[in-house]
């Protein structure tokens, strides 16, 4: 059984990404990163939750600080000063949740963990159209750094980024979600809440819609 590196936010794309790991055979090591965002706490827990679940074992979770991002900022996931913009998920600029370049430093942490742990495989929940827009999410970026990745590990070392939500809608994850069993119950998108989600951020709404259009009711709205 192969082993398969998955960066899990928290979320409920990440949360499917792991379950399609799971479905297609990987054993699991499971990523987390922490990088100052407003809900981090909340997210931890979601990860641990998570990772339970799984039943991952303590040596296959990784939880790395990224706190590089909150010092940097430019975020209002990670800089107080600024305000989070109201959610608009039609939106055609990048909304100010976006942590420049996040993605690349969470995928090559990705990448050296799966060096030394013998994985071929990372699994990424990014997601392409139905989302904010964030360009570290798209076809193109997952490609770029995949090549890079090869060339800048070692001889023996050949690492395949596998996103398999990037081109579907939120829909389509939440029902892809629903048919592996994936345990949406257990994952939180909000960007400013950690204990009722606010309903109004980017995240939130993209989730709301999302179920609205799947035909089910969100588990962690219905209590």
């Amino acid at each position: 059984m192969s082993l398969a590196v998955v960066a899990l936010s928290g979320g409920m794309d990440s949360c499917v990404a792991a379950s399609i790991a799971k479905n297609e055979g990987y054993k699991l090591a499971l990523l987390h990163a922490d990088y100052g965002q407003l809900t981090e706490a909340r997210e931890r827990r979601a990860f641990d939750e998570l990772a339970d679940h799984f039943d991952v074992p303590s040596h296959k979770r990784l939880v790395v600080p990224l706190q590089a991002l909150k010092l940097i900022g430019g975020s209002s996931l990670t800089t107080a000063s600024i305000p989070m913009e109201n959610g608009n998920i039609d939106r055609d600029n990048l909304p100010n949740t976006y942590v420049p370049f996040r993605n690349a430093h969470l995928l090559a942490t990705c990448v050296s963990w799966a060096e030394v742990i013998g994985a071929g495989e990372i699994f990424v929940g990014f997601v392409e159209h139905d989302s904010s827009g964030y360009p570290d999410c798209g076809v193109a970026f997952v490609k770029a750094f995949e090549t890079v990745a090869n060339i800048g590990t070692g001889i023996n070392t050949n690492v395949a980024i596998k996103a398999p939500l990037i081109d579907m809608t939120k829909a389509e994850i939440i029902i892809a979600g629903m048919s592996l069993g994936a345990p949406l119950h257990l994952t939180w998108s909000c960007y400013k809440s950690e204990t009722i989600p606010c309903g109004q951020c980017d995240s939130c709404l993209l989730r709301l819609r999302g179920f609205e259009q799947a035909g089910y009711i969100d588990p962690i709205t219905a209590k």
